[in-house]
């Protein structure tokens, strides 16, 4: 039998690079999670995956899982976050705009706290030996809230909005293989780059192949909306909040709450909750602590690095951390004065002392970053040689630059979080002796939001993905709508884009090597640290995990109250 019709026990196809995962797996060269990820990309269930795994590092059979406490029925569960506007989902650019939305609207595939991608919309898929054509199975019998039945053409009418440029939708960056330059220099979607097999059958074809393609589908943009979205009425889902999940949206104000009501029988089984509150209680973390100290919330969404001591001190607090790829990026735009000047970008970078920032504005809790925006948490990250601050290299690379001296700069940046402000104020001191004076302009978050991918020198708070390559395809490949640093290098792109099609986990690792190096070189972004994240409940809120995202799956959360 040819290894492209190897199938498993109930007869469907597996992909014909699972036996050599497997046997990566058996020598050490990937590691479980790594595994377990590939695999479920791949089509293969997580049930059947974990079981591989299990076998392959002598685990035994898999343990009967511990009798847990039963979940009680009703309640509101309250949680301290931003209320932001939720009109096009395509568009959104922040992770809290998508908690509001996840419960009313749903993705293809779910993407875990374990870095397993499941099905979800989507009951399964399949990939084609050279990763370029993904089929999707959907799930059947899912009817929308207006009492529409959820099939092939919602996928189809989702992908072409997010690919057209005139939706504005950063999901252009992950789905270029289905993409065609136009007469102007600009991109659209291929004709034939999706089609509809059937009514619960979509086929992606891609011209270049791409592993991550059901990562992608969990990014919080690609929330699927019915396919009357932007056609049949308004593209805003607060004014027309229809949706597959298992709430709607009761009560809605930007600034101040939103109410979600479990809306009756749901597709995917029993939720618990019957409501779900989003109390805006404004930008300054210790608000946030204070509203679960007294009471009038359950959940903070995001507990600030300063207020830790604060949760910790209050009865019946839980405070939940995960190690994540969440950074923050002093990113210099490259079309402008004076960071069109290469030898300047660097002599920055060389300025930045990565362990002492990460000790002064995050209290250590983290690890140093290398100036290339993938994390030693991402499966594909290639370890280059440790960076030292080299003062002596800044001054030599200023005088070589041809610029005058004292160099002044001003660096915009958001106070959404302290932290922000206490790297800053610390990497300014480093680049004085340098030559180089930097002045702070912390700005409201709105206000810096309309700026972020425009001004010359910005502090940009960037969220956790589960792979690097995801995260430098959205931000640094050139053209694509959130690359805020205006770069472009067609060596970088190449080197990404083959990456980025690499399935061999050996192979894709080895190759991120240039891929980091050249982005590194480049001196795009001085960026200090990752950081770990924390939320906080209290004690009666039960089956929660903290997402590395800040994703809120909360359909199986509960409160014993």
């Amino acid at each position: 039998m040819a290894k492209s019709e190897l199938r498993d026990e109930s007869g469907k196809r597996v992909h014909p690079y699972i036996p050599e995962l497997c046997e990566q797996l058996r020598k050490g060269d990937c590691d479980r999670r790594e595994f377990l990820r590939t695999a479920t990309l791949l089509g293969v269930s997580s049930a059947a995956a974990y079981a591989m795994a299990g076998s392959i590092l002598g685990e035994g059979p898999v343990k009967k899982a511990v009798a847990q406490e039963t979940p009680k029925m009703g309640g509101t569960l309250r949680s301290a976050m931003r209320v932001q506007r939720m009109d096009d989902p395509a568009t959104y650019d922040w992770t809290e705009m998508s908690n509001q939305t996840r419960a009313i609207c749903e993705y293809l595939t779910v993407t875990g706290s374990d870095n397993v991608t499941r099905p979800y919309l989507a009951e399964s898929w399949e990939a084609s030996d050279d990763l370029k054509t993904w089929t999707f199975k959907l799930q059947q019998g899912i009817t929308w809230s207006n009492g529409d039945a959820f099939n092939a053409d919602d996928v189809i009418h989702n992908f072409s909005r997010w690919l057209d440029p005139e939706v504005g939708s950063s999901n252009i960056g992950l789905f270029g293989g289905m993409l065609e330059q136009t007469a102007d220099g600009g991109q659209r979607m291929r004709d034939g780059a999706i089609e509809r097999v059937d009514d619960h059958t979509v086929r992606l074809h891609l011209s270049e192949p791409q592993l991550a393609v059901p990562e992608n589908l969990y990014n919080y943009p690609t929330v699927i909306v019915h396919r009357g979205f932007g056609v049949d009425y308004e593209a805003d889902l607060a004014r027309n909040p229809i949706g597959t999940g298992p709430y709607e949206l009761a009560e809605f104000r930007v600034g101040e709450v939103c109410r979600l009501r479990k809306r009756g029988e749901y597709w995917g089984g029993e939720v618990f909750l019957d409501e779900i509150h989003y109390i805006d209680t404004g930008d300054d973390p210790s608000a946030r602590v204070a509203a679960l100290a007294s009471g009038q919330v359950d959940h903070v969404y995001e507990v600030d690095i300063s207020a830790i001591d604060l949760v910790e001190r209050i009865p019946g607090a839980v405070l939940h951390e995960a190690v994540t790829a969440q950074t923050g990026v002093a990113r210099m735009r490259v079309t402008e004065a004076p960071f069109d000047n290469l030898k300047v970008r660097q002599a920055v970078v060389a300025c930045m002392d990565h362990q002492k920032v990460l000790e002064v504005a995050y209290r250590g809790r983290g690890k140093i970053a290398e100036n290339h925006h993938v994390s030693p948490i991402h499966p594909e990250y290639f370890q280059l040689p440790g960076l030292t601050r080299d003062l002596e290299k800044a001054k030599a690379l200023l005088a070589e630059s041809g610029v005058s001296l004292p160099i002044r700069v001003k660096i915009d940046l958001g106070q959404a979080e302290a932290w922000h402000l206490g790297a800053m104020q610390e990497f300014r001191q480093q680049l004085e002796p340098a030559g180089i004076i930097l002045d702070l302009n912390p700005m409201p978050g709105a206000s810096y939001w309309d700026v972020w991918d425009k001004t010359p020198f910005g502090f940009t708070q960037w969220t956790h993905r589960p792979l690097g390559v995801m995260v430098l395809n959205l931000g640094y490949k050139s053209g694509v709508p959130w690359n805020e640093s205006g770069y472009s290098n067609p060596e970088f792109d190449a080197a990404l884009a083959e990456a980025s099609a690499t399935l061999d986990v050996v192979e894709r690792r080895a190759k991120m090597e240039a891929v980091q190096k050249i982005l590194q070189d480049d001196a795009v972004i001085a960026q200090p640290l990752w950081r770990s994240v924390f939320s906080a409940t209290t004690d009666k809120v039960r089956g929660y995990e903290i997402h590395p995202t800040f994703y809120h799956q909360f359909h199986k959360v509960w409160l014993d109250t």
